[in-house]
């Protein structure tokens, strides 16, 4: 058993069989995270590949999560060993790879982010092994407790999805619905025509091998099929993304009023 301080949560949720869910972190302020910890959100996954997140905003999150059970994912820009590796040194529970095409490149990605003999990672005293006060420990469990999970979202890795998951080490994938649409042609849509089958079809592949499969949710009852399709991480949206949906819902009575008296 690893150690508590190195355990990751999210692996011994969903090894349970339990269906977990999560928050994508867009905003800079660590408050989103640290409300989430408070409200037993299972984790969060700190968005770097959009938007202006840097690696102190990461750190910021980090921190906010440090003493609780939730588990903190951290998209790369790229799955690149640079931005792997000073996730994962920054204390990264695991790493949400983009634009994993072939198991080639799933596979290096593992090796940026393990330790020798098994990958190449690179030894830093950084916040994840207690600035080096906690290297043996961290060192010990780190290979097993951090997760790579790629996001599969192109209609190449479709194609290759049978030899993604036969990487070995993988625990989990994560789908993108919209951009693998638009790898088809269908643009600015959730799912288009045959998307919804086909990540479906990738869920059953995954489900055979033990490997949990992800999803954001796009509305309650979107979340409910999610849940009952056997989805083991379901985000239930993003920090902007739930306020705007919370927002346009309680604006939507004055708007009508406003309509019907021929503006405000």
């Amino acid at each position: 058993m690893p150690s508590p301080a190195f355990s990751n949560p999210l692996r011994r949720t969903l090894r349970s069989g339990r269906s977990t869910v999560g928050l994508w972190a867009t905003l800079e302020s660590a408050t989103v995270t640290e409300v989430a910890a408070e409200l037993g959100v299972d984790w969060v996954c700190v968005d770097m590949e959009h938007g202006s997140l840097s690696y102190r905003d990461v750190v910021d999150h980090l921190r906010a999560a440090k003493g609780s059970d939730l588990a903190v994912i951290v998209r790369v820009p790229t799955a690149s060993v640079d931005t792997i590796k000073r996730a994962l040194d920054l204390g990264a529970h695991g790493v949400l790879l983009p634009l994993i095409r072939e198991p080639l490149e799933l596979a290096e990605a593992f090796g940026h982010a393990r330790y020798p003999t098994s990958g190449k990672r690179g030894l830093g005293h950084e916040r994840a092994l207690r600035w080096g006060m906690a290297m043996e420990s961290y060192v010990a469990v780190a290979n097993e407790e951090t997760m790579v999970i790629p996001v599969i979202e192109t209609a190449e890795a479709s194609a290759n999805i049978a030899g993604i998951l036969a990487t070995p080490g993988l625990e989990a994938i994560f789908f993108g619905p919209s951009d693998l649409s638009q790898s088809f042609g269908h643009l600015a849509v959730w799912e288009g025509p045959g998307i919804a089958e086909d990540i479906l079809r990738m869920k059953r592949l995954a489900d055979e091998r033990g490997i949990a499969s992800g999803i954001i949710g796009t509305s309650a009852d979107d979340i409910a099929k999610r849940r009952q399709q056997g989805f083991g991480l379901i985000g239930l949206g993003s920090d902007v993304g739930l306020m705007i949906r919370q927002l346009r819902e309680l604006l939507l009575p004055f708007q009508e009023v406003a309509e019907r008296r021929g503006g405000y």
